[in-house]
């Protein structure tokens, strides 16, 4: 009896600490809690990117070649290895060039064959690879890292902010075609803008292996290249920062588009990210994508990547909670 009266007498004491607004309420689900017992066996695991995963959850393309970046991305893939989750890598440009960073990429060993991984590479990238009829040496990267295929990013508003950015001198959909007709497994992905409508189809139609949002509300890499421009004057203005779809409007195309293109929606395995804030939005978004889909996060991981410990505590919070959201929430 002596830890129950500690516990209800620790209660009083934090009653008054424990008030929360209404305002706070969580409007997104039904709780309905009198239908399941607290989940112990829930399997939270689906086929994704023609691998299988134990959890909806995706590391999302964040960092590499940069001192700290080896043991962030060990840290990461030592987790996504422990949970089962799939991860992809920041832009492996760097690898283009020389082979010094590359035990900040050489994941693999790390992760093991089971779970998706994928390297990434920009469309500035690519373009000048098929310009100079190159592109095997995609593949030989592919192999090197022993990926699963290529995650290409199209980021032309934070090439047009960034300082020292690269031009697009193809449409990206040019480039992309290209590198599917090559049969190089592709994933297509924006940087923080998310994509309209136009760009959603055109993409479905395509025999991409998948689709990752990017959408609008999360780490915006044009505002971050603006604040890196040390010039007092500039002519690139801050509009265009504000541009862009959040990551609700893009499930919402993808849901009328697949059901419009049908047996032509090619595309059907979608990472959806960008301006996750909780464990609670990414499910709710998920819920309602009608395409087989996981949650992606970036900064996410990112905050706690320095620290195993921690990060493996924030990826065993998100399943946990993903567990409970099962059991007792409804979508409204």
């Amino acid at each position: 009896m002596g830890n129950l009266s500690d516990r209800k007498y620790a209660h009083i004491q934090l009653a008054n600490d424990a008030q929360i607004e209404k305002d706070n309420l969580n409007q997104l689900f039904d709780y309905e809690p009198i239908f399941s017992a607290h989940p112990e066996s829930i399997d939270l695991s689906k086929e994704f990117l023609g691998k299988r995963v134990s959890a909806p959850l995706w590391i999302s393309s964040m960092t590499g070649g940069t001192g700290e970046a080896r043991i962030i991305n060990q840290n990461l893939a030592k987790v996504a290895a422990e949970f089962g989750l799939g991860m992809a890598l920041g832009s492996c440009r760097p690898l283009l060039e020389s082979d010094r960073d590359f035990e900040d990429f050489n994941l693999r060993p790390i992760l093991g064959k089971d779970l998706p991984f994928w390297a990434n590479l920009g469309i500035a990238q690519l373009e000048e690879l098929i310009e100079a009829n190159e592109l095997n040496r995609v593949r030989e990267l592919i192999t090197k890292l022993d990926a699963d295929g290529l995650i290409i990013h199209v980021n032309p508003l934070q090439e047009w902010f960034q300082p020292e950015g690269d031009t697009y001198k193809k449409p990206a959909l040019e480039t992309i075609e290209t590198v599917v007709v090559a049969q190089i497994p592709v994933v297509v992905k924006e940087v923080g803008q998310g994509m309209g409508p136009r760009s959603i189809k055109k993409l479905l139609e395509l025999p991409l292996k998948g689709l990752e949002l990017a959408s609008f509300g999360g780490t915006n890499f044009s505002k971050l290249e603006k604040l890196r421009e040390n010039s007092k004057y500039s002519s690139k203005l801050h509009d265009l920062m504000f541009v862009g779809h959040t990551a609700l409007e893009m499930v919402d195309q993808i849901n009328l588009l697949q059901s419009e293109l049908g047996d032509n929606c090619l595309c059907r395995d979608i990472i959806i990210s960008g301006g996750i804030s909780d464990t609670l939005y990414g499910h709710w978004l998920s819920e309602k994508c009608a395409l087989n889909n996981v949650v992606g996060r970036a900064k996410g991981y990112l905050d706690h990547a320095t620290d195993l410990e921690e990060l493996r505590a924030f990826v065993s919070g998100q399943i946990e909670t993903l567990k409970m959201a099962k059991a007792f929430l409804k979508l409204r």
